[in-house]
C-alpha cells in the first residue's frame, strides 16, 4: 500500500499526461470538447478512475464515451510512458455528473428562494395569536408605595 501522498502525486501526473493527450488530439472522430476534472488513483497504485465532462449534447457525451473507452490502450501507454512506477495502473473513464449536479443545486436554491419569498409575504400580514410579548415579566414595584409601607409598619 503507497502512501496517500504519492497515489495523489500520481493521479496528479495522469491527470497532466491524459489531458495533454487528448489536446493534441486522438484520431477519433467521436470525441467531443472532454475536460478532465480529477483522477483517483487506488492505494495500492494498480487502477486510476478518470472523470472527465464533455460540452454538448446527450449524444455527444455517449460518442465521446465509445472513443474514450477505443483509446484506453493507447492512453495507458503514454501515461507508463511518462511515470515513474514499476508497473502502469489501469485506466477507467467515468463521466463525471459536475454540470448536471450544478443545474439541480440551482433548481434547489430558486426553489428556496421562492419559499423564502412566500413565507415573508405571510410574515408581514401575520398578526400574533396571543400577546405581542408572551414572555412572563417579574413585577415592578414603585419605589414610593414600599417605602411608605415600610415607615407605617414600623410606628
Amino acid at each position: 500500500m503507497a502512501d496517500p501522498a504519492r497515489a495523489r502525486k500520481m493521479a496528479d501526473r495522469i491527470k497532466e499526461i491524459v489531458a495533454r493527450r487528448l489536446d493534441k488530439g486522438l484520431r477519433d472522430p467521436r470525441l467531443g470538447f472532454v475536460t478532465i476534472t480529477d483522477v483517483r488513483v487506488t492505494g495500492d497504485l494498480q487502477h486510476a478512475s478518470i472523470f472527465y465532462t464533455v460540452y454538448g449534447t446527450d449524444e455527444e457525451r455517449r460518442d465521446s464515451a465509445l472513443a474514450l473507452k477505443a483509446a484506453t490502450g493507447m492512453l495507458r501507454t503514454e501515461v507508463g510512458r511518462n511515470i515513474t512506477a514499476r508497473l502502469t495502473p489501469s485506466l477507467e473513464f467515468i463521466l463525471d455528473a459536475i454540470p448536471e449536479n450544478a443545474d439541480h443545486i440551482a433548481a434547489l436554491l430558486r426553489e428556496a428562494r421562492e419559499r423564502d419569498a412566500e413565507t415573508e409575504a405571510f410574515a408581514s400580514t401575520a398578526e400574533y395569536a396571543g400577546d405581542a410579548d408572551p414572555y412572563v415579566k417579574p413585577r415592578e414595584f414603585e419605589a414610593d408605595d414600599e417605602s411608605e409601607d415600610d415607615e407605617s409598619q414600623s410606628a
